[in-house]
């Protein structure tokens, strides 16, 4: 059923909804860390689930999520009401990945993926996506002759978001917005003062609204203009480190300069299988998380296994505190270690 609208608001994983605008937990929740690079969860642990679906994101939060990311969507009313679009179930997006999974969750609506951050036990931020905005807004139309940036503004505002990258409103509900596309970061920056990160591709490929290539617009001259709206970027890993024969080449001065310009830098997609790790790392992604945090010097990384990430974090971090259970799971680990050595020895 077509709604007054014409259109429905946004889907996969954005449709707004009717539901009270405040936050779902009222308890005293364990605060953001701050102090290291943040684990982002690309789509949720879709290592183990389908990805954007309710218990991907769930998974992601107990693995120990800083960010749970999800890209934003919309849909016309006139091709398929909330209640089809609901009836659809996905699928693991990889076929060497577990599908025991496939076809038992539904596609989720923005609404419901903020709820599941605002529900966590500790304070978990969000990292939505306004995804391909040039072509929503051609061919979706709201009544009110609003943009799509515009509904997820309004759908952010209704939950509380908003402040200033590490300010205490921001700290209270953390959200990055990200996109491949610099103008919509611009026309929502007089929205909102929530940080914004600007996604970068090959650099060979055309950006989809500015007539440029992504290496263009990650020129010295376009970072002094794009600093101004965004607090950093989310390149391509292979942008910042290039891959040749599955070989890590000499690191491009992406980040060098990125950093010069007081941007940022969140690179895109970390993935634990074989194929998706160089030959350097020798099939361990652990090498592969030690390497981009110690040697490249990241502030944040998507992926796609938010329980490893958050494993090697804590047992490398000097600022983690450890509970008991933690403490006694890290000494049972150096005691295998021991056995396993002096076995070889």
């Amino acid at each position: 059923m077509a709604s007054s609208t014409s259109f429905a608001p946004l889907i996969f994983v954005l449709l707004i909804i009717g539901c009270t605008a405040r936050p779902l937990y009222n308890g005293n929740r364990k605060p953001l860390q701050t102090f290291r690079p943040y684990n982002i969860a690309h789509r949720g642990s879709n290592g183990e689930f389908p990805e954007e679906t309710a218990p991907a994101y769930m998974r992601a939060i107990e693995e120990g999520a800083d960010f749970i990311e999800s890209d934003i969507l919309s849909s016309k009313d006139v091709d398929f009401t909330l209640k089809e679009l609901k009836s659809l179930r996905v699928k693991q997006r990889y076929n060497f990945r577990d599908q025991q999974y496939n076809g038992k969750f539904q596609i989720i609506t923005f609404e419901e993926f903020i709820s599941i951050a605002l529900k966590a036990p500790r304070i978990v931020g969000i990292y939505p996506e306004i995804k391909n905005p040039v072509l929503i807004n051609q061919y979706v139309k709201w009544a009110d002759g609003k943009r799509f940036e515009d509904k997820i503004m309004e759908t952010l505002k209704k939950y509380g978001y908003k402040g200033s990258y590490l300010s205490k409103d921001w700290l209270e509900q953390p959200a990055f917005i990200q996109s491949f596309a610099p103008t919509s970061l611009v026309y929502i920056s007089n929205l909102t003062d929530l940080p914004k990160i600007l996604l970068i591709d090959d650099i060979t490929i055309p950006t989809q609204d500015t007539n440029q290539s992504y290496g263009e617009i990650t020129s010295d001259s376009y970072f002094d203009y794009i600093k101004d709206y965004v607090v950093g970027i989310g390149p391509w890993k292979d942008t910042v480190v290039p891959v040749v024969n599955n070989y890590l080449q000499t690191p491009t001065d992406l980040l060098d300069r990125a950093r010069a310009h007081n941007l940022q830098v969140h690179p895109y997609t970390y993935r634990n299988e074989n194929q998706f790790l160089s030959l350097n790392f020798n099939q361990d992604p652990y090498e592969e998380y030690d390497y981009w945090f110690n040697k490249i010097g990241v502030d944040g990384m998507f992926t796609d296994f938010t329980g490893s990430l958050h494993r090697y974090q804590e047992w490398t971090s000097s600022n983690c505190h450890n509970t008991s259970d933690e403490k006694t799971a890290s000494k049972l680990l150096h005691k295998i270690a021991s056995l396993v050595t002096s076995y070889k020895g």
